[in-house]
């Protein structure tokens, strides 16, 4: 009876042992499968590999970095391979460093905590990578800011109007914006969809091309047939547009035209530089009476008295000649049968293609006239320009000032003024011939305008062989300098 006991009793234990045995087995078999695969909830770089062998980890981590990111610029979606832009993964450093979480105790440790269910809760790790931001930069300027910025379009003339068809805004990629927002999405596993940033780009103005192109167009829908010469000048960039034009043919600018009242500007300019500062009341009442009124008298009485009384004329071509202007020139006073002090031939008034028959006692261009008012502009802007440079010490910035003020003051609603909006500041001196017969040839306006848009020299001479009838003429002055005008500010409009 005992024997019998003890044999069952040897068979239990030996069966228990094997039990045991077998289970402890099977336990080793299993802790080597999970020793051998990441642990349960490790994420690398954002993405979960717990469970997950080096290659499967490995495969998931490229195929997670490697969705192409998806760029959206305005109705235009790119999608951009990581590669192209020189981004890498370092899989070898983010796998080595996921091993030392994942072996950083003795296997029988890690075996007891593994049959107690103690398992090791492992610290995410961060991405790993390298991008060439150089490429990145080169991709966004070569290959989206050059297919897909849309330049702004500028605003063209209207044919048979004054105006100008507003021009088209563009877009302007901001790639350092889009350099972070990329570089943003390629470190992330799901964020991977970016709206770039853009700035908006507003229509320059018209090019001066266009503007002749419309101011062409206005001579042509009035059906003037005599001879236009326009001078424009740009104050803020110094572009300039200079053409002549007659029956729809070009004719080279720098003609030869009667200056008359518009001489009284350089006149004003040889008086100021004449006289010291405070200048004499009695002088300024004739430097006004002169300009606003238009008056001859006390142009002749201002060159007589400060310039000489005999040769006033001759002393302020002189101050022309040294400004550089060889085809503007006063060769008498304005009184009725003044003599002529000298003939002048100048580059315009020997041209053989064209001919207005200018006054042998005053002549200009529209070119040289643009370019005085231009120097008065800059001495009274900043003290600087031609008048300064040629005259130092004689010519003050307050002088200049005074004198754009007295030609602010010569209002009269007609011509260049005629086409500006109400309350736009303009300095200009108008002027106009009348020949024998009684009738007005050859006209001339002349001036600074100052508008939103920017300031500007604007000269405009006209001239017709048999008459210019003042009311067209007029009208179209007025438009050609309307036109000019929504130049300047169609952009402000």
């Amino acid at each position: 009876m005992r024997r019998s006991s003890l044999s069952v009793l040897r068979w239990i234990s030996l069966i228990l042992i094997f039990v045991a045995v077998l289970l402890t087995g099977t336990q080793l078999v299993s802790f080597s499968r999970v020793r051998s695969s990441f642990p349960p909830g490790m994420i690398i770089a954002g993405v979960p590999v717990g469970g997950l062998t080096h290659q499967q980890a490995a495969d998931r981590l490229l195929q997670a970095y490697s969705v192409p990111v998806e760029l959206h610029y305005g109705d235009a979606v790119i999608h951009v391979n990581p590669a192209t832009v020189g981004f890498e993964l370092d899989l070898q450093g983010m796998l080595a460093a996921a091993d030392l979480q994942r072996i950083t105790q003795p296997f029988w440790t890690s075996y007891w905590d593994y049959l107690w269910n103690r398992l090791p809760t492992p610290t995410e790790l961060p991405l790993r990578a390298r991008i060439s931001e150089e490429r990145l930069r080169s991709y966004l300027k070569d290959e989206i800011a050059a297919r897909y910025d849309q330049p702004p379009s500028p605003p063209l003339p209207i044919a048979g109007t004054v105006n100008f068809q507003r021009g088209d805004p563009g877009t302007t990629l901001d790639i350092e914006r889009a350099v972070i927002q990329i570089e943003d999405a390629l470190h992330s596993p799901t964020s991977r969809v970016i709206r770039l940033s853009f700035s908006s780009a507003n229509p320059p103005r018209p090019t001066m091309q266009n503007l002749e192109i419309l101011l062409r167009q206005i001579v042509d829908v009035s059906g003037f047939d005599g001879l236009t010469e326009i001078y424009l000048l740009d104050l803020q960039t110094s572009q300039e547009l200079s053409f002549a034009y007659q029956r729809g043919e070009s004719i080279t600018p720098g003609i030869a035209f009667t200056s008359a009242s518009l001489t009284k500007i350089p006149v004003m300019v040889s008086v100021y530089r004449r006289t010291p500062e405070p200048t004499l009341p009695m002088i300024v009442d004739m430097i006004e009476l002169m300009i606003e009124r238009s008056e001859n008298d006390p142009a002749d009485r201002l060159m007589q008295r400060v310039l000489d009384r005999n040769l006033g004329p001759l002393e302020m071509t002189e101050d022309l000649r040294a400004l550089g202007f060889e085809n503007t020139f006063m060769a008498g006073y304005f009184y009725p049968g003044a003599p002529l002090l000298r003939r002048f031939q100048t580059p315009a008034n020997q041209r053989t293609d064209v001919n207005t028959n200018p006054d042998d006692y005053n002549q200009t261009t529209a070119i040289e006239m643009g370019m005085l008012m231009e120097d008065i502009y800059h001495c009274a802007e900043n003290g600087g320009g031609s008048l300064v440079a040629v005259f130092p010490g004689a010519i003050s910035r307050e002088e200049c000032q005074a004198m754009l003020d007295v030609l602010t003051r010569n209002r009269i609603g007609v011509l260049i003024q005629a086409g500006l909006p109400e309350g736009t500041r303009v300095s200009n001196k108008h002027g106009w011939t009348v020949g024998f017969e009684g009738y007005m040839k050859s006209l001339g306006d002349a001036g600074v305008v100052y508008s939103p848009g920017g300031h500007y020299v604007q000269v405009i001479f006209m001239h017709h062989p048999v008459q210019l009838i003042f009311d067209p003429v007029n009208r179209l002055v007025a438009n050609l300098a309307h036109a000019t005008y929504n130049y300047f500010n169609i952009s402000s409009e």
